[in-house]
C-alpha cells in the first residue's frame, strides 16, 4: 500500500502544477491584447492541454484508491501574483507576458522531471504517463519559447 500512496503523492504534485499553469495561462489571456489574438489562442490551448492531463492524472489517483488534488501549489500562487505585479510594470507587452509563460512552462518540466525521478517508488505504468505528458508539456515550452523569440524580433 505504501507503493501506492507515492505514487498518489507523485499524481497529485502533477495535477497541482498543472492547476498552476491553468490558472497562470488563463492569468496571461487576461493580460494580453486583444490584438494579439494568437498568442490568446495559444493561452487558451495550453490550459486546455492542462485540464486533459488533470483528468488523466486524477484517474490514475481514483484508480488506486486515493483523492485527486484540487488545488494548486503554494509556489504557484506566488508566480501568478508576480505575474499580476509584473504586467503592472511592464505594460502587459507580449514578450514579458511569454516569458513569465516560458518560467512557468520551466517549473513543470522540474515537476515532472521529479516524478520521473521517484521511479522506482511509482508503478511503470504510471511512469509511461507522466513520460508521456513532460514529453507533450516540452512541446508546449518548446513552442512559448518560440513566439517569444518572434515577439522580442518584432520589437527591436
Amino acid at each position: 500500500m505504501e507503493k501506492n500512496e507515492k505514487t498518489i503523492e507523485v499524481l497529485n504534485d502533477l495535477i497541482r502544477i498543472n492547476n498552476d499553469r491553468i490558472e497562470g495561462y488563463k492569468k496571461a489571456s487576461s493580460n494580453t491584447e486583444i490584438a494579439e489574438a494568437d498568442l490568446k489562442t495559444l493561452f487558451h490551448r495550453m490550459a486546455e492541454e492542462s485540464r486533459d492531463y488533470v483528468e488523466e492524472l486524477s484517474a490514475q489517483v481514483v484508480d488506486l484508491g486515493g483523492q485527486p488534488a484540487s488545488d494548486t501549489t503554494t509556489s504557484g500562487k506566488i508566480y501568478r501574483t508576480w505575474m499580476d505585479v509584473k504586467a503592472t510594470f511592464s505594460g502587459n507587452d507580449a514578450v514579458s507576458m511569454l516569458r513569465a509563460c516560458e518560467f512557468g512552462e520551466d517549473a513543470a518540466q522540474r515537476a515532472y522531471s521529479d516524478a520521473m525521478d521517484s521511479g522506482s517508488e511509482v508503478d511503470p505504468t504510471v511512469l509511461g504517463l507522466i513520460a508521456r505528458q513532460k514529453a507533450l508539456l516540452k512541446g508546449s515550452h518548446d513552442l512559448v519559447k518560440t513566439y517569444r523569440d518572434q515577439f522580442t524580433e518584432i520589437e527591436k
